[in-house]
């Protein structure tokens, strides 16, 4: 069977998803243009060769309307004879982008293929896609509840038990890891500088706040403690915050991906095979457990074991999901989210995906690791998994 490999795969440094973040004056198809170009640069690669350019993208509305994937790529230069496309999995969509890229090649369609993906939440706020619509409005009969992604925080962490301060330790930890391999230079060859409006480069990453700690995330406010949802949800005790919850953030990245003969016939040299893939869904409402079945199915499919792994890559949407994650299987806690998460590092939705790709393959090569699970939980119920295998 051909074989789908990663040959590189780069990220923006974060930017806080709010006016006046570091990335809030560059443009998100310039965003994605930027870690485009560091691909085929870094490789000195033809884009001419470029089968597709696959691109996540939640926010699909303003400055991220009409398949920003084609405009990010003629952005960045690309010959007009390359195509490109943009897909929704909601946080999931740049990790989704990597499985049809992947699959592609695989059956045969795809030579050569860019997953990618973006966010500017500063410039196109969550929700900007949906404004004036009822989106769920067809599914009132089935689900007559349908919150918003923070009650479903809440609901995973009265369903498993974590108390504030677990949660705000969980949070500190995770700022803590990301600020530690920040300082080793655990983040440089994954981070392509983005050029600012004023010439000069964004190269590190805004959201990660060293010196967090769970003494001092304590003192936060609950952010979704409304009259209505205590009426709703008696079970819930108000311990999501925006400490332990990944920040708004601006961000792109993206992988080159191809066979293993294209590979070989353009002189490329492989960092990672694509192993293993899943997606699966789970319960709308509270919505974020989608990892859990995602990860069961992939352990299945591929013939291992958790403790096969060496490093996991839960995405930090909010604390109670990676802990509900490693209580569920099991997992040694230093091998997750070994570099920090979408806590400190930031959470750009449709770009998060391909970003933890880049932080695992780069953590694998630098600790000599071989396997490395990728899992994301997605709005609406849903979760992709992806385990990768370093060369």
């Amino acid at each position: 069977m051909t074989e789908a490999v990663i040959i590189d795969v780069v990220r923006t440094a974060s930017g806080r998803g709010k006016p006046g973040g570091a990335l809030s004056g560059v443009h998100p198809a310039d965003l994605l243009a930027t870690v485009l170009s560091a691909l085929v640069e870094r490789n000195g690669l033809d884009p001419g060769v470029v089968d597709d350019v696959i691109a996540g993208c939640v926010g699909q509305a303003g400055d991220q309307a009409l398949n920003i994937g084609r405009t990010a790529l003629l952005s960045a230069g690309f010959p007009i004879s390359v195509p490109g496309t943009t897909v929704d999995r909601q946080c999931g969509s740049s990790q989704q982008a990597v499985h049809f890229a992947a699959q592609g090649v695989i059956a045969g369609a795809y030579d050569v293929v860019i997953a990618c993906g973006v966010e500017s939440m500063s410039r196109v706020p969550m929700g900007s896609a949906a404004a004036g619509g009822d989106p769920h409005g067809p599914l009132a009969g089935r689900f007559p509840s349908l919150p918003h992604q923070g009650i479903g925080a809440e609901l995973i962490a009265a369903r498993w038990n974590f108390d504030r301060a677990r949660l705000d330790a969980y949070a500190a930890r995770s700022h803590e890891r990301a600020a530690a391999t920040a300082a080793a230079g655990g983040f440089e060859s994954e981070i392509v500088p983005v050029v600012l409006p004023d010439g000069s480069k964004h190269t590190v990453d805004e959201t990660v706040r060293p010196g967090t700690t769970a003494e001092a995330l304590a003192g936060l406010q609950p952010a979704f403690r409304k009259e209505r949802f205590s009426q709703a949800y008696p079970e819930i005790e108000w311990v999501i915050t925006p400490g332990n919850a990944s920040p708004l953030t601006d961000g792109a990245s993206a992988a080159l991906i191809t066979s293993r003969e294209a590979a070989e016939r353009l002189g490329l040299s492989p960092r990672a095979r694509l192993h293993a893939f899943a997606v699966a869904g789970s319960d709308p409402e509270i919505m974020l457990t989608g990892p859990l079945p995602a990860t069961h199915k992939i352990l299945r499919r591929s013939g291992l074991s958790i403790d096969d792994i060496d490093a996991f890559e839960v995405n930090e949407a909010f604390a109670p999901v990676p802990l509900a994650w490693a209580a569920e299987f099991g997992a040694d806690e230093a091998r997750l989210n070994p570099r920090g998460g979408a806590i400190a590092l930031g959470h750009p939705l449709g770009g998060s995906g391909t970003r933890l790709l880049a932080t695992l393959v780069n953590h694998l090569e630098q600790t000599g690791g071989r396997y490395g699970l990728q899992t994301m939980c997605e709005g609406g119920g849903s979760a992709n998994a992806t385990l990768v295998e370093r060369i």
